[in-house]
């Protein structure tokens, strides 16, 4: 009795799936999404090791702009659920000359003489998402993101070098509002973030979506990226802007 219940259900689960899934394979399925654009970082501040290194500040060196890409990958697996797939990687590079000696992991870097520096933050997230039910022109979504972020800071200088890398996974929240303004146009927010005694993490975008064909869409608009660490092993906050524009394929 047990197993023939069992499989009853089995059965029902499977239905319901492929019966889910249906709508989604009538349409195109994936959207791919290609973003380009200038970013300026307005804080950029490290010290290695996070308590008794030497605090730099990049952005007092230099704030941009620096060329920042990005693609991200949307796939319906149902009616209502999606799988987002991103790469973002961001490198900035500065050169300064310290008053005083600079202590970074390790190494001393004397003061008075050039040094360059090399900010590496690269973010890749796969996420799991939700559209609510809508009956008018706003839409919710939201979801969870796994991120793993490619994180190094190299200091160069009187023949030294120093390098500090990271690899981590980072759980976030996501969020998403959507306005269909007509049916050309959309005005879209998208946001990663989450909060601990560990650190924080946030990358926010608003754009502006134009439909230009039935499979694809141009775009512009603006994004904010911050967060950091702070801890004996590393001190590291970032705050980057972007002005953004790409296109969008479905297929």
């Amino acid at each position: 009795m047990n197993r023939t219940l069992a499989s009853v259900a089995s059965a029902l689960l499977l239905a319901g799936t492929v019966a889910g899934a249906r709508p989604a394979a009538a349409q195109d399925r994936f959207r791919l999404e290609l973003e380009g654009g200038a970013a300026w970082q307005l804080r950029n501040d490290f010290a290695v090791p996070g308590d008794t290194g030497t605090r730099v500040a990049l952005d007092e060196a230099t704030q941009g702009p620096f060329a920042a890409f990005r693609g991200t990958l949307w796939a319906d697996v149902s009616k209502r659920t999606s799988l987002r797939l991103l790469a973002a990687p961001l490198r900035t590079t500065a050169s300064l000359t310290p008053d005083t000696p600079v202590d970074f992991n390790g190494a001393t870097f004397p003061g008075g003489q050039p040094l360059d520096v090399t900010y590496v933050f690269n973010s890749y997230r796969l996420s799991w998402v939700y559209r609510f039910k809508s009956s008018g022109p706003v839409s919710f979504r939201a979801g969870l993101t796994g991120k793993v972020r490619d994180a190094k800071i190299e200091l160069t200088g009187s023949g030294l070098q120093s390098t500090k890398s990271n690899t981590g996974f980072v759980p976030l929240l996501y969020g998403g509002v959507r306005w269909q303004m007509t049916d050309a146009l959309a005005l879209d927010l998208d946001v990663d973030a989450a909060a601990a005694k560990q650190g924080r993490a946030e990358d926010l975008a608003l754009r502006l979506e134009a439909k230009v064909s039935p499979k694809v869409d141009l775009f512009v608009g603006a994004r904010t990226l911050e967060g950091g660490a702070d801890n004996d092993e590393v001190y590291s906050f970032a705050w980057f802007a972007y002005a953004v524009g790409g296109v969008a394929i479905r297929f």
